[in-house]
């Protein structure tokens, strides 16, 4: 399978899963401040990096979980970057799902650029450095919240979560997602 059947069939399982939270619980999560989601996603990091070391999970959920949970924080954070500051209000499925659909294709086609620059390097790594590179991703991201948004020649937290996001969509094929 190449990687943009792959890349999709790992979208498909993020975004079902993503659907079905939305129709249970609604867009909560538009009350959450970017340095919220951010510490979501240092939080499902974190633990998938604890999983690697120790190997033992005490909670049920597993490292594919967390990944799949990295992918969907990040398309939550790129949404909240474009949409209007009115934190309370509920948006329509439809909507909603019209939004991670964009933010996955736009996100699809920075993947695909940077692929034909590196070559397919991740699929060399190992899945620990994908997880290291998240972290690393995340402490950027933190910093540059710490500045207020500001940079100044780096690239700014949208890039970042975009990073985040394909690093978890290769987490999730290394995994053998895209394979069920």
């Amino acid at each position: 399978m190449d990687t943009s059947a792959q890349y999709d069939r790992i979208i498909e399982h993020c975004q079902q899963l993503f659907e079905k939270k939305t129709t249970d619980y609604g867009t909560a999560w538009r009350i959450m401040r970017l340095p919220s989601i951010t510490d979501q996603l240092y939080i499902k990091a974190q633990r998938i990096r604890t999983l690697e070391e120790k190997r033992v999970s005490k909670v049920g959920d597993g490292v594919q979980e967390e990944y799949i949970g990295i992918v969907n924080y990040c398309v939550i954070a790129i949404m909240q970057l474009t949409m209007a500051d009115n934190r309370n209000e509920s948006l329509p499925l439809n909507e909603v799902m019209e939004k991670y659909n964009q933010v996955v294709a736009e996100t699809k086609e920075l993947m695909f650029a940077k692929n034909h620059d590196y070559g397919e390097a991740w699929r060399e790594m190992r899945l620990t450095s994908l997880t290291d590179l998240i972290l690393t991703k995340i402490y950027r991201v933190k910093q540059i919240e710490n500045n207020e948004g500001l940079t100044v020649v780096s690239e700014g937290v949208k890039a970042n979560y975009q990073d985040m996001l394909n690093y978890a969509v290769f987490a999730l094929i290394k995994l053998g997602l895209s394979n069920r």
